[in-house]
């Protein structure tokens, strides 16, 4: 073993070959059953860098999971060599990391994806790497996804599942930025935050941040339950003949405006833009329009701050803006690898607002 892995090592309880390891004995009840969401506050009022807890969005598919903190463990198992399980307790005497992210939620699965929702925070996550877990357990050849499940179990959309189960490529689950997490903002999570532990994904969709994990296995197909075969695909806006499924994983470029507020009467006409920009691509520029975009003022004017880590990002510019009246205001975000937000009809399209000069 590496040097990290004989640290991580002594915090686990390796599987003996035909040992059978329950993960899910820590569930006391789901309370309350069914379907849950508590919507964001409109961009305008998402004005501190941090989303505090109580202006996040929360959304429950099934139900939320009361857990037993003291009897839950982690199971991590499938195509490895050294399938292992944790404690509550053993987690949190490993290395923790915190990493500050946006969490976006991509919407009813139910729904064709041509709305867009700005359901969006910012917030600090602290857990254990994902990567050191996965490397712990030595991955077998072979091995391309990281399954995930939650203790949640029940109906949702008429779809009775066993349990709530996502999957990620092995590709994204070793890169530095995913988390087993324990703490939000600082704070133990929740109930519905999915705690005692919940998976974090920064830069997908937070359908793939399972709650109240209890399993992770590793395997050569993606997951088989109805979170991934049934809801959460899209049809690729990239394919020209419209027909073939992506799954939800990335999030595409998004922003939103925050101040001016929309329907706000401004004394002057010098007025300063400004809003957050976000992608699981690091955004590179973001255009502004004050005519609807029928034009757009030169990215140049418009300072960006960089991304150190999937925080979303500071925008802002001063514009003139011509006569009297209504004037129409929007926010176009570009990545790093040339994606930009479409003006309408997609789930990420720009952010209007509309402002009056007095």
């Amino acid at each position: 073993m590496a040097a990290i892995d004989r640290d991580y090592a002594r915090h686990v309880t390796f599987i003996e070959e035909g040992q059978d390891i329950s993960c899910r004995d820590a569930l006391k009840a789901i309370e309350p059953r069914g379907f849950y969401i508590r919507q964001p506050p409109k961009p305008h009022e998402l004005d501190q860098e941090i989303t505090d807890d109580s202006q996040l969005f929360q959304t429950i598919h099934m139900g939320a999971a009361v857990v037993a903190e003291e009897t839950w463990r982690l199971l991590l198992d499938g195509m490895v060599d050294s399938p292992f399980s944790i404690s509550f307790a053993e987690l949190k005497s490993m290395p923790k990391t915190t990493i500050t992210a946006f969490h976006e939620c991509y919407g009813s699965p139910v729904l064709p994806p041509d709305k867009a929702l700005w359901r969006v925070g910012n917030v600090q996550w602290t857990g254990v790497r994902l990567a050191d877990l996965i490397r712990l357990a030595n991955p077998k050849t072979g091995a391309r996804y990281v399954w995930s499940q939650g203790l949640e179990w029940g109906s949702f959309a008429n779809v009775t599942a066993k349990y709530f189960e996502k999957d990620i490529t092995m590709q994204k689950a070793m890169q530095p930025e995913n988390l087993i997490a324990y703490e939000i903002n600082g704070r133990p999570l929740d109930k519905n935050r999915g705690g005692p532990v919940r998976l974090v994904v920064p830069g997908w969709f937070g359908t793939n941040s399972t709650k109240w994990l209890c399993h992770l296995t590793l395997q050569d197909g993606r997951a088989t339950g109805p979170f991934t075969t049934k809801f959460y695909n899209e049809i690729d806006p990239n394919d020209p003949s419209r027909s073939r499924m992506r799954p939800v994983w990335m999030v595409e470029p998004n922003s939103m405006i925050v101040r001016p507020k929309p329907g706000e009467v401004l004394p002057d006409r010098e007025v300063e833009i400004w809003g957050r920009a976000w992608g699981c691509e690091e955004i590179k520029c973001v255009d502004i329009s004050v005519d609807d975009g029928h034009s757009w003022i030169s990215p140049a004017d418009v300072h960006l701050e960089p991304r150190t880590s999937y925080e979303w990002q500071l925008f802002r510019a001063k514009v003139l803006l011509e006569g009297k009246g209504k004037h129409h205001l929007v926010a176009r975000a570009k990545d790093r690898i040339g994606n930009q937000q479409p003006l309408s009809g997609r789930r990420n399209h720009v952010h209007r607002v509309d402002v009056y000069i007095s």
